[in-house]
């Protein structure tokens, strides 16, 4: 009977789900049940709730639009395990109840089903019949004017017959038939990338690009040095004698400058468009919650990349799959990325390296490349196919077999792409995921409260939308004769002291704006006969400039340090930098060490290692200064001590903890841990104004804000212009 009433209900259209903006006769919901009146993260993957007045996707609220349907919705009290906010009868959301009598609101389980998935994603049982859109959900403009209160649409049956029977709107005829990507046959090689939006460089009459560089130019790198004392007495020397070589990125607000004065049309915040593609877990652990989070995630990514950048999305659970070609982020484009992302479906295994070959394949085989390119990968599990299925558990898990040679360059094609990845929750395999990202020259996230993952990407790509140096190279070359570079610190990034010691490099690669680097160079001081001054080194930086593909290079000064004959005559000065640098390499060591101490099972050891590091960076000059950096590493540490409290407990959360603050420090970037994304956090190393700008946007959407509409606003990258429809 409730078959055939179900039917009934499809042919006479009373299940039909129709899109109307809420008006002002509508009373606004009562602060019980606000919860359950906000939108679905189906509901905002849905391009039916983009703002009609806006040339991309706004984020909705409950106070700007609702999705409405005729009051004949079945009663219930169970909670969608789509969108995960209760089913309430009079809540405004259709109802649909599956023959395996799960429930689920209509609009969130008709977007998934009308990708092809025909399953039910809690018992994962194949349906028979199936919810289905009617053929219409946007009015047209004769029928906009309509009444809009739901109980008069369900009392005037003509108007509800016409809506079902309208044909689709003008605005949409030129638009191509969108075929459910989980259906469409997968190509043998992904050369279907978009073209890219081409607005080559315009120079002025004025002035040439090497007129600009040889004259008005700004470099976008800033260096500085520091020797670690100002003065050392002539007759003395050092094996040992540290420089610090201090580099920082320009704001994004100069890079802007910068822009302008190179392109006589320059758009809105002008920066290096991106290529994007994410390797997404979607086995069986991740069903529920964390899918339901993810595509809330992907949701808020897809909004904030301009029409000038380019998402592909990859799938992975057994087997992997293209989910989404490599596609800029125009309006169809967002829609139909958001469409992909909303029929992700839970089910099946964890093949990471699957996923990884997809991914890379995309980036190798496109046609056309944007200037910055990265993976985002997210797992939560472990990877059962590649590594862990060999059956020797004595052996070591060899985790660069997870990635193709492509993205890390070991093939000497000198193609490499910064796979940034993400563990999500408690069960995922933290050391391989450190491992893909180490060697591919990303970092690796912990993200261990499953609702910060939003929250965690927006800090990943606003680094990826800030980049304004790329593949930057730094040199040092000894200013004497007798001065030998003996050692460089600079983490993981590739680097190597010349034959005779004379000079040495050091390959950094991308810097995003604001983004700073240090690096530790070890020299030998001789003694000075009569000079009052040795000369030490020069630091020289070579870069490309990603807007206007141009290789500068600048120099700093030449280190010099003072001779006095006695240290009488002239008090050496402690550099404080070099300190600082000193106590967070000291700090990254000690992590690394206690890391060793715990995974051979002597958490006591890891706990003595760290206490005696923080019991050294509290004698520092830097730290008795009240340094920021020593109180935000001390508080690191006490955290990381925290985690090594069980075994239990560490194998939880304190190996992840762990490998993502070494990530961070080796790399000198922003990884998610904890609560390093929350502004109250101590641990906050290494953030830039633009990851920060970012992190905002995300937790103004989380909370609902009324400046949510505001704020969700992409930042236009180069040649990318708003619409102006």
């Amino acid at each position: 009977m409730g078959s055939k009433w179900r039917k009934a209900k499809l042919a006479l259209g009373l299940n039909l789900c129709v899109y109307v903006p809420r008006t002002l006769e509508d009373s606004p919901p009562d602060s019980d049940d606000a919860s359950t009146e906000r939108l679905s993260d189906a509901a905002l993957l849905s391009p039916g709730n983009w703002d009609a007045g806006h040339s991309r996707p706004m984020t909705p609220t409950p106070s700007s639009h609702g999705l409405r349907f005729s009051r004949s919705a079945s009663k219930s009290s169970k909670t969608c395990s789509i969108c995960l906010t209760k089913i309430k009868q009079g809540g405004g959301h259709a109802i649909f109840t599956a023959e395996c009598s799960h429930s689920f609101h209509f609009h969130c389980i008709a977007s998934s089903v009308k990708h092809g998935n025909q399953i039910c994603p809690v018992c994962r049982a194949k349906w028979k019949e199936i919810p289905s859109h009617a053929p219409c959900l946007d009015l047209p403009p004769p029928l906009r004017g309509a009444p809009t209160n739901p109980a008069r649409w369900a009392n005037n049956e003509a108007l509800v017959t016409n809506v079902r029977r309208l044909p689709p709107t003008q605005r949409d005829t030129n638009r191509r038939h969108i075929v459910p990507l989980f259906q469409a046959p997968e190509p043998g090689v992904f050369d279907d990338d978009e073209l890219l939006d081409h607005h080559q460089p315009v120079f002025s009459e004025k002035s040439s690009s090497n007129d600009l560089l040889e004259g008005n130019f700004t470099s976008m790198v800033e260096i500085k040095t520091y020797p670690e004392v100002s003065a050392v007495p002539r007759a003395q020397s050092y094996d040992n004698f540290t420089v610090l070589a201090h580099l920082k990125a320009v704001p994004a607000s100069k890079s802007s400058n910068q822009c302008q004065a190179y392109f006589l049309q320059a758009p809105r915040t002008p920066r290096a468009p991106v290529d994007l593609v994410t390797v997404l877990d979607i086995s069986g652990s991740m069903a529920g919650t964390k899918l339901a989070l993810l595509k809330r995630a992907m949701g808020f990514v897809i909004q904030n990349l301009s029409s000038s950048d380019r998402l592909s999305v990859i799938a992975f659970s057994s087997t992997a799959r293209r989910l989404f070609p490599l596609r800029r982020m125009t309006d169809i484009g967002r829609q139909q990325a958001l469409q992909a992302v909303n029929s992700l479906v839970a089910n099946g295994g964890t093949n990471i390296a699957e996923g990884l070959r997809k991914g890379a394949k995309v980036m190798s085989d496109r046609k056309q490349k944007n200037p910055v390119a990265s993976i985002i990968l997210l797992s939560d599990g472990q990877d059962t196919y590649t590594v862990n299925n060999s059956g020797d558990s004595e052996s070591k898990p060899n985790y660069q077999l997870l990635l193709p040679l492509s993205i890390h360059g070991a093939d000497n094609t000198g193609f490499q792409i910064p796979v940034h990845a993400f563990g999500f929750g408690t069960d995922h395999d933290a050391s391989s995921m450190h491992s893909i990202s180490e060697i591919s020259g990303g970092t690796f996230s912990f993200i261990e409260t499953e609702a910060a993952i939003q929250d965690a990407f927006a800090q990943c790509i606003g680094g990826l939308l800030s980049v304004v140096v790329q593949e930057l190279q730094v040199s040092i070359e000894s200013a004497h004769p007798s001065v030998r570079l003996s050692s460089l610190r600079v983490g993981s990034y590739p680097s190597r002291v010349l034959v005779g010691g004379q000079s040495g490099v050091i390959d950094v690669g991308d810097l995003y704006a604001d983004e700073e680097r240090d690096f530790l160079i070890t020299v030998n001081l001789p003694v000075e006969a009569s000079n009052s001054e040795t000369g030490l080194l020069k630091v020289r930086c070579i870069y490309r400039d990603p807007l206007t593909k141009e290789m500068v290079t600048i120099e700093s000064e030449e280190v010099r340090v003072k001779r006095p004959e006695t240290a009488e005559q002239e008090a050496a000065t402690v550099s404080m930098e070099v300190d600082r640098q000193k106590n967070r390499l000291q700090a990254a060591l000690a992590m690394s060490q206690a890391r060793t101490a715990a995974e051979q099972g002597d958490l006591a050891g890891a706990a003595s290692i760290l206490e005696n590091c923080r019991r050294v960076l509290a004698g520092s000059v830097s730290a008795k200064s009240g340094d920021r950096l020593c109180v935000a590493l001390d508080a690191e540490l006490k955290e990381i001590q925290e985690r090594m409290a069980s075994r239990h407990v560490y194998e939880a959360s304190g190996r992840a903890y762990i490998l993502s603050g070494l990530s961070s420090h080796s790399w000198q970037r922003a990884t998610a841990r904890g609560d390093s994304t929350d502004g109250s956090s101590l641990v906050q190393a290494y953030q830039t104004p633009s990851m920060t700008e970012m992190l905002t946007r995300s937790q103004a959407m989380l909370l609902g804000s009324p400046s949510t509409q505001r704020l969700i606003q992409p930042l236009w990258s180069l040649g990318s212009q708003p619409n102006p429809r």
